[in-house]
């Protein structure tokens, strides 16, 4: 599954995957506890494909952050948890990317990638991020 499939819809927890799409929106299910809910064309959704955490030099798509945050753990969850003090969260980050923007990052959104790396763990999707790679490989050899 990629990270084209995969949901953060505010106002509620968690990560959900796309099941099905509807005339007026999708049907997702969560990743936290596998209910499934209908979330409307207007709801404030965000594609995790399309996220990107900003650096001093450019954007870093959310899904290299992860491969980081993957190579630095060994593909196991997170040293520290989303609830971790911001000084703790802060150090965590710069660790994974030296170069982010302190002004523009802020812990909340911290807390929020790590949260969403250990889901993505928790449900063995991290494959994703590999799988992206490749299909990204193969459509610029053609």
């Amino acid at each position: 599954m990629s990270l084209d499939k995969i949901l953060s819809i505010s106002g509620k927890p968690g990560l959900y995957q796309i099941v099905a799409q509807t005339r007026s929106g999708a049907i997702v299910e969560s990743l936290v506890d596998k209910k499934r809910i209908t979330v409307g064309a207007h709801s404030n959704i965000s594609i995790l494909s399309e996220i990107a955490i900003y650096t001093l030099a450019e954007e870093v798509p959310l899904r290299e952050v992860l491969k980081k945050i993957k190579e630095k753990e060994n593909g196991e969850p997170t040293s520290i948890s989303h609830k971790d003090g911001k000084d703790a969260l802060e150090e965590f980050f710069f660790e994974v990317l030296p170069d982010y923007d302190e002004d523009r990052v802020y812990p909340s959104d911290i807390k929020k990638v790590i949260q969403w790396y250990n889901l993505l763990q928790k449900n063995e999707l991290l494959g994703a991020l590999e799988e992206e790679k490749k299909e990204k490989d193969t459509s610029e050899e053609e």
